[in-house]
């Protein structure tokens, strides 16, 4: 097991990334060999503050950082010797089982997609971000790499999200659905309704259309939709969640009475903080491509990174590309099959 990690792009540091990462080397011992790949001063500083030392630990020079700021391809043309891009090629030359990095989104997804190209069969790779909702979680695909898409496209997000949250997640038979503005299968756009149709031919726990409102009431276990949807669904639901904790906050300390009743359910509290925290997972993986690769949150502090390292620890364990690879090709078969 040999893990990746891209130190340079979080919001807080490399040091931050770094003892995240000390911290993985300790909860995993199937971890053979871990690369921090940045630049050499900052880590060998890092790593002498934290008092970091472990034979796995090897340093990957790359003297340039990809920022938030930079646009993706055109930051990737003049940044060469960036840490995402030294990180992938180690993916691509063999040398790593997986990736997790907190830098730039579109750079990540477009390093990624440019170096190590598609699963056979798949032409896009989709970014699976986990939900938590009343009494489990669902997954939500594509968050954010896919903008423009075409209905074969979300057919293969449906397959990758079917399998992540069955050997993930350990759903069993993930009930899997098209995000539409109605359940009836005329709804939603041509891209949707074709999906639709598509989604219908393969072997899949299909439900058809779901809504906004179904999402968290426990109705579907794999939310499929572009890139551009996702994301927004994925930032809508991340204000609104810190909006309400603000607002909760406000209301109770109004009073000395309402101050003394959150005393009373401060248990409930702490519950649904834990079930809502990012942190809990650490990061998302961005599935169809030929190699793990797996995008912390820029604002990840060190137990996220550590739980993120873990999340790629398992999907590398549980071959997740393999079964990717083997069920897009069954389900494209299936769709070629029943063409006239």
């Amino acid at each position: 097991m040999r893990m990746v990690v891209d130190v340079m792009g979080g919001d807080h540091g490399p040091a931050v990334i770094i003892d995240g990462a000390r911290l993985a080397l300790e909860s995993h011992p199937s971890i053979s060999e871990l690369f921090l790949v940045g630049r050499e001063d900052e880590i060998k500083a890092a790593m002498g503050r934290l008092g970091f030392r472990d034979s796995r630990v090897k340093i990957v020079h790359a003297s340039e950082i990809l920022t938030m700021d930079d646009k993706p391809v055109e930051g990737l043309r003049r940044k060469k010797d960036c840490s995402i891009l030294r990180a992938v090629d180690l993916l691509k030359e063999g040398l790593a089982d997986a990736l997790i990095s907190p830098g730039n989104t579109g750079g990540i997804v477009a390093a990624s997609t440019i170096r190590l190209r598609t699963l056979e069969g798949l032409d896009r790779p989709g970014i699976a971000t986990v939900i938590p909702s009343s009494k489990g979680e669902f997954v939500l695909l594509d968050s954010g790499a896919s903008v423009e898409c075409r209905p074969t496209h979300l057919l293969h997000f449906a397959i990758m999200g079917s399998i992540y949250s069955r050997e993930m997640l350990g759903c069993k038979n993930p009930r899997v659905g098209i995000l539409s503005n109605g359940t009836e299968a005329n709804k939603g756009t041509e891209m949707t309704q074709e999906a639709f149709r598509l989604c219908k031919m393969v072997d899949l726990n299909f439900i058809g259309n779901v809504e906004g409102h179904d999402l968290f009431h426990n109705r579907v276990d794999v939310v499929v939709c572009d890139g551009f949807i996702g994301n927004i669904v994925l930032k809508t639901l991340e204000s609104f969640a810190k909006g309400l904790a603000s607002w909760l906050k406000e209301e109770i300390s109004a009073n000395p009475k309402r101050m003394l009743g959150a005393m009373l359910v401060k248990g409930a509290l702490r519950s649904i903080r834990r079930r809502t925290d990012p942190d809990t997972r650490g990061g998302a993986p961005l599935l169809g491509l030929n190699g793990i690769v797996f995008k912390a949150h820029g604002s990840s502090k060190e137990r996220a990174i550590t739980n993120g390292i873990g999340q790629a620890v398992l999907a590398v364990e549980h071959r997740i590309n393999e079964i990717i690879r083997k069920e897009a090709a069954q389900a494209n078969q299936r769709v070629t099959e029943a063409k006239p």
